[in-house]
């Protein structure tokens, strides 16, 4: 048994166009997360980033059958998805994983915006 089911979709940023962070910052708040709120079998969503590296959605799924339904809709359209056009080039990677456990701390977890998106 795990605890869920993962999916990773990264795009290098190495020659994406500059101020492309901010761009996919604004975007992720403006318009993504009420995106991901209510897709079926999704348990969380987290975007992350490396300045000038990449940036990266990482998805857990409930049950297997929604992370493979997502992967394969998604894949058959990355090159033309919203942050394919914002960075300017297709996913370099696109990787389902087993999520092993979740250990929530006593920050718990936080929803919204992180630094960077005042």
């Amino acid at each position: 048994m795990n605890a869920g089911y993962g999916l990773s979709v990264r795009w290098s940023l190495e020659s994406a166009p500059e101020g492309v962070e901010q761009e996919l910052r604004d975007y992720v708040v403006g318009t993504s997360m009420a995106k991901f709120m209510f897709l079926d079998g999704l348990a969380f969503k987290t975007w992350r980033m490396v300045e000038g590296q990449w940036f990266e959605g990482t998805y857990v799924f409930d049950e297997k059958v929604y992370r493979d339904d997502f992967q394969r809709e998604f894949s058959a359209t990355a090159a033309e998805s919203a942050g394919s056009g914002i960075i300017g080039s297709a996913p370099t990677l696109i990787e389902p994983f087993e999520v092993v456990a979740i250990a929530e701390g006593p920050g718990r977890f936080r929803r919204g915006p992180g630094p960077g998106t005042a």
